[in-house]
């Protein structure tokens, strides 16, 4: 078979991101709920601010804000990330960013799946945070081993989704039939299941240990636990929810709100509390699906991270136990250190600018000056903020600790091991910043060049 009859990663991303989306506004109907308030917010959003509108048209961002959304999946073994790693590959999308939730007290480290190309990030930017569990930090030895045994006795992927990839590695594609396929079967994967694996005696006991250790080991398979869009105005996504039915957690996670956003903002409703079978036909509940929302802001270079985390810092020992107003107050204070124009953004080499010729730099001919800078002050390029496409360890604790419950154990904390991770992972992950930094530096290259004929 030729490549050309072969379907393109973005396609199958694109059908795999559409019918996960589908999946779990069947399992969930409050997703529905949440997809609609979303879509109304950002039309209002773009409808009070024709520029941004024009600037999202303009850089290929406004088509793919309807379809963005990114999952959360938990997995219990390497064996288990090693495989997702091959079927995320089948649509394109790679391991980027090292996560230690460790340090927020969550017994995990994680990885982000997702495409990294700008074709591919315009067609459909699907992103799975995808968390391994950390067995080796569960105190008690007999805890442990149980847990072992009983992850080691399931297997998360059908076998006709493991043939389909293979089936991809060996040929180097699918054929449009096949990619149908693999998305249905890798769907199952990612499927909820009312029925445990385990007796309640022994959730009950993980549970103990920390609830997402449960959500983790009891059951089939690592059912996806959100499906987060995308909005422009998360405050005032988070001022409607409750109004639509949903119960929001306390407070966005995050940055403050900004003039020019930066790095990751999230919020979620909480938990559904869902009815369980046990082994032994005992019934119980369980939490763990719940509704997230997004807004995403520029991607800091290494210099603005280390601005963001300092400010961070200071904000979480003052802002403790405030509620949403008063937290989001403290933390506009505190984060008025960190410029808040792009001017400023690029001249402090503190954000990641993406640039183009204007129309006025694509029609002056050659141009003598090669300062970047001097450039945009003369209309004849224009700067972009670059769209982080990554998460934030803290805010994703945060998430997680809001709707699992319990808080967090500080016997987990200081705990990172990249190199056990991508040893599981059977690959390296790329770093999120090197593809930031890539992408400003081929865009200014490609705009100086072009005004140099």
């Amino acid at each position: 078979m030729s490549h050309s009859t072969f379907v393109s990663p973005n396609e199958i991303r694109d059908r795999f991101s559409k019918a996960m989306s589908a999946m779990y506004q069947a399992e969930v109907p409050q997703y529905e709920t949440l997809l609609e308030l979303v879509d109304q917010v950002n039309r209002e959003t773009l409808e009070r601010d024709p520029a941004l509108a024009k600037r999202l048209s303009n850089f290929d961002e406004l088509n793919r804000l309807g379809v963005e959304r990114h999952g959360a999946i938990r997995v219990g073994t390497a064996d288990e990330l090693a495989m997702l790693r091959r079927l995320f590959a089948v649509m394109g999308m790679v391991p980027v960013g090292y996560y230690d939730l460790s340090e927020a007290g969550v017994p995990v480290h994680s990885t982000a799946f997702r495409p990294v190309d700008d074709d591919a990030l315009a067609y459909n930017p699907f992103r799975v945070f995808t968390s391994l569990l950390r067995l080796e930090l569960i105190e008690s030895a007999t805890l442990r081993e149980r847990a072992a045994k009983i992850l080691a006795g399931r297997d998360i992927f059908t076998p006709g989704a493991r043939e389909l990839i293979a089936r991809c590695e060996s040929q180097d594609g699918l054929s449009d039939e096949d990619a149908d396929r693999f998305v249905s079967e890798a769907l199952e994967t990612f499927r909820w299941h009312q029925d445990a694996t385990v007796d309640l005696d022994t959730y009950e006991a993980l549970q103990a240990e920390h609830r997402l250790i449960a959500d983790v080991v009891c059951f089939r398979g690592p059912h996806i636990n959100h499906l987060t869009p995308r909005t422009l105005d998360i405050d005032e996504a988070q001022r409607r929810m409750p109004q639509a039915g949903m119960n929001p957690k306390d407070v966005i996670e995050g940055p403050p709100c900004r003039d020019c956003p930066i790095l990751l903002r999230q919020t979620s409703f909480k938990a559904l509390e869902e009815s369980i079978r046990f082994a032994g036909e005992r019934q119980g509940t369980h939490t763990a699906r719940f509704g997230e929302i997004e807004q995403r802001g520029v991607a800091l270079t290494a210099k603005g991270r280390e601005l963001y985390d300092r400010l961070l810092g200071e904000s979480r020992r003052r802002t403790a136990g405030l509620a949403n107003n008063d937290h989001q107050r403290v933390l506009a204070e505190v984060f008025t250190d960190f410029p808040d124009t792009e001017a400023e953004l690029r001249r402090q080499k503190l954000a990641f600018f993406e640039y183009r010729l204007t129309e006025a730099g694509r029609q002056s001919g050659k141009a003598g000056d090669t300062d970047i800078e001097a450039l945009i002050e003369q209309g004849l390029v224009e700067a972009r903020p670059i769209t982080y496409e990554d998460f934030l360890p803290v805010s994703a604790a945060g998430i997680f600790q809001s709707n699992l419950g319990g808080g967090q154990s500080d016997a987990y904390e200081g705990n990172a091991n990249r190199d056990a991770f991508e040893a599981a992972l059977q690959s390296k992950v790329l770093d999120e910043l090197e593809l930031y930094a890539a992408r400003e530096s081929a865009s200014c290259q490609a705009a100086l060049q072009a005004l140099q004929g």
